[in-house]
């Protein structure tokens, strides 16, 4: 097999918590052609200089974004900057397996119909415990046909993609609809994906690769209902443009599972409580610590 270059790009913001993990587990791939692209937003904390550190790395380089223009200003620019033959953008938190990158490559390389590759992840706490293994794709496997799983990822009322660091894209067709989709914006992510499913096909693989992290600075914590509400209106959107894609039906159905998952994220997140917070740990750690002295 041959070797492109693929561009793994890093969207920094106020994850000082996590960030050098997330770096390592992406300098740690078995695959040997990266180019890796960090941008920091104006963030608030320490990533900064946790960033800084890997920039003597010859495949590193590390940005800074102005702040202002939410998660669309740096996701746009951190992705522009990339010259590989594919793009798989990390956010700041979460986690891959060693081999994800060159199991997505092959994928793609060997379908040459694919313009999107996806694997299935793991959700883990703010300490790298798995809380849920093996989330995602509703099923799918191999090559499947774009539209279909469009059509799949509506009806399930959620992303079956996962998040970014799950996803690799042809970065020839991202650039092609216009980079990353903002329009609602708490589906940043999926939509962007449907659009370019629209042009090709899925490659999914069935083995969780990734890990995404679920803690309480997350939006994707507080604000559940608007998110569902987007969802919502992302359909009924999709609908309008892309009537041979989806029916009326689908949209009933992907709306109806929109609010239910939404209610069930609501219960986990609740459930989760302190596992949630790096802060709350640490915190933890230090009164053990004090109450021994």
């Amino acid at each position: 097999m041959t070797h492109p270059l693929v561009s793994v790009v890093i969207p920094a913001y106020n994850n000082d918590a996590y960030i050098r993990r997330t770096i390592e587990s992406v300098l740690s791939q078995t695959y040997p052609t990266l180019e890796v692209i960090i941008a920091d937003h104006a963030s608030s904390d320490r990533t900064l200089e946790e960033v800084s550190n890997f920039a003597n790395d010859e495949r590193v380089t590390v940005l800074t974004t102005p702040s202002g223009g939410g998660a669309l200003r740096n996701w746009n620019r951190v992705s522009s900057e990339a010259k590989g033959d594919y793009i798989k953008l990390v956010c700041g938190d979460d986690l891959l397996r060693p081999d994800i990158v060159a199991a997505q490559v092959a994928g793609l390389e060997e379908n040459p119909s694919a313009v999107l590759a996806a694997s299935r992840r793991s959700i883990v706490d703010a300490q790298d415990k798995t809380v849920i293994n093996a989330r995602g794709l509703a099923g799918l496997t191999g090559v499947v046909e774009g539209k279909q799983a469009v059509r799949r990822t509506v009806r399930a009322g959620t992303n079956i993609f996962g998040e970014p660091a799950c996803v690799m894209m042809r970065r020839s067709v991202l650039e092609e609809v216009g980079l990353w989709d903002s329009r609602f914006p708490y589906l940043i992510d999926e939509a962007t994906y449907v659009r370019v499913l629209l042009t090709g096909d899925l490659f999914a693989i069935g083995e969780p690769m990734a890990s995404f992290r679920v803690s309480d600075s997350q939006w994707s914590v507080r604000l559940l209902r608007e998110q569902s509400d987007q969802a919502v209106a992302f359909h009924e959107w999709l609908g309008r443009e892309y009537p041979d894609v989806l029916s009326p039906r689908d949209i009933r159905h992907g709306n109806s599972g929109a609010r239910r998952t939404a209610r069930l994220r609501r219960l986990a997140y609740w459930t989760l409580g302190r596992r949630m917070s790096a802060r709350a740990e640490i915190g933890e750690r230090q009164s053990k610590a004090g109450s021994r002295r």
